[in-house]
């Protein structure tokens, strides 16, 4: 029998599968970053250098397939096309929530498959914030010993939870759980947003809680409020169907919480990241790489060859973006020149952030 979180989780993949559930009204903040076009590029495109290092693992572009799925039986062919497909581009990948294999262990095979398929990839687990208390540190080991994973990844979903029937709205006590996780594991910790965006003030409070690395989650992506929008109005909730409409484009986008985020951690720029482009423009703002799922929902679903249709369509666009800006390879890409303009710079601005010093050649903060 399917238990409650299980099939939440499928109710989750099908509705992002078949719903507009993207960010409506509030965009990631994209269209306000220009990188400064360079007319000699002095580089030979093909031989442009892609790689980087995260978290101690080296990966051959700055990209994740950020968490999407697991936890029932139907997501086990989703997860190995998805890890197949990270496996071959050599990018990281995150499994989605695994609170469902806690509270039914035949669950697993979902997630494991994950490792099965990418043995050599950058693979990072996932729980929440919300969970992590009552599951404590021996629950959270067996969810890195599950996959093998390189990183476990702390979600925060508290705007979903507030919205959900049954979500936890308790976040009393999670900084100090975080703290406390950060200081007994030996596996990096990232500490990641799931749609609502980091603040300043949160990011310094992570680093100083000893966390790893921040995922943004920003605004302008998926919209978990929205994605419960249509789970409410299926079950008659019009409580939850309102709060989710009211709530559906609350929270930081992922440009303005990328330059909010810029501590002493790397930065997963996740958050609207729908093109090469803006995986360019992501970590020309200060993220050491990006991430995205909604992407890859329809892809999974067809198969490992769609994903990676669409993952190498996306690192084409961000090879061509580095070339067109000089770039040839991470490192310059950090130090590329870019403008920021309309909305983005206005909030950045009332938020006290001076982004003047981006518009020109810098070392590496």
């Amino acid at each position: 029998m399917i238990n409650t979180t299980s099939r939440r989780k499928i109710e989750h993949l099908m509705i992002c599968a078949t719903n507009p559930v993207e960010s409506r009204k509030v965009s990631a903040g994209f269209e306000d970053v220009t990188l400064i076009h360079r007319a000699l590029p002095e580089h030979d495109m093909n031989k442009l250098d892609l790689s980087v290092d995260l978290l101690g693992k080296r990966l051959q572009a700055p990209f994740l397939i950020a968490s999407i799925t697991g936890g029932h039986p139907d997501t086990i062919p989703v997860n190995a096309a998805l890890a197949a497909a990270a496996e071959e581009l050599g990018v990281g990948i995150g499994v989605g929530s695994q609170r469902a294999a806690i509270d039914d262990p035949i669950q697993e095979e979902s997630f494991r498959v994950v490792r099965d398929k990418a043995p050599k990839a950058f693979v990072y687990g996932n729980i929440g914030a919300a969970q992590i208390r009552e599951y404590g540190v021996e629950g959270i080991e067996k969810l890195i010993e599950m996959i093998e994973a390189d990183a476990l990844a702390i979600h925060l979903n508290f705007l979903q939870e507030a919205i959900q029937p049954e979500g936890d709205k308790d976040a009393t006590g999670c900084l100090d759980t975080i703290r406390e996780i950060c200081s007994v594991l030996s596996t990096p910790v990232i500490v990641k947003e799931t749609g609502a965006g980091i603040s300043r003030e949160d990011a310094l409070l992570l680093q100083k809680a000893g966390v790893s690395a921040i995922d943004v989650g920003g605004v302008g992506g998926t919209s978990w409020a929205g994605v419960e929008v249509y789970r409410a109005k299926e079950s008659g909730d019009s409580i939850s169907e309102h709060l989710g409409r009211l709530f559906w484009d609350f929270g930081i986008p992922t440009v303005a919480s990328i330059i909010e985020s810029r501590v002493s951690l790397p930065i997963i720029a996740t958050g609207g990241v729908r093109t090469g482009l803006d995986i360019a423009k992501s970590i020309a703002l200060g993220a050491s790489v990006a991430s995205a799922a909604l992407p890859f929902v329809g892809s999974a679903l067809e198969g490992k060859e769609a994903v990676v249709s669409t993952l190498s369509r996306m690192l084409n666009e961000l090879k061509t973006a580095m070339f067109l800006c000089g770039c040839a390879n991470i490192r310059d890409l950090r130090n590329a020149p870019v403008v920021v303009t309309g909305w983005t710079l206005e909030y950045l601005g009332q938020r006290g952030f001076n982004i003047k010093d981006y518009a020109l050649s810098r070392e590496i903060f």
